[in-house]
């Protein structure tokens, strides 16, 4: 009984390190700039309501990272990791021309 309490604690202890290390990872994480090749690629904007709506028709008021599905943080995140971007955090009020809103 002793063995598989100690286990137990043990493993827990190790997932929940494991996350918080996870968690940080995220945070520091660099930030997408414009400027990236993948970001030009995609139409990748900080701020979507400057997104060149003549060449992303796509694009439409109300649509901006923060509820994407691709995005992985909070809504109410400033930046959070896209996989979009190889996990680099992009701006919750930005947008590219992967959006796909969030169900």
């Amino acid at each position: 009984m002793q063995s598989s309490r100690r286990s137990f604690l043990i493993t827990s202890i190790g997932v929940a390190s494991t996350l918080a290390l996870s968690r940080q990872a995220f945070a520091d994480a660099p930030k997408v700039a414009e400027s990236d090749p993948t970001a030009q690629a995609l139409g990748y904007k900080l701020d979507a309501t400057q997104v060149d709506k003549a060449k992303f028709a796509k694009y439409a008021a109300g649509q901006d990272c923060s509820n994407c599905s691709f995005y992985q943080g909070k809504a109410t995140d400033a930046f959070a990791p896209c996989p979009m971007f190889g996990g680099k955090q992009v701006a919750g009020k930005g947008w590219c021309s992967a959006y796909n809103k969030k169900a």
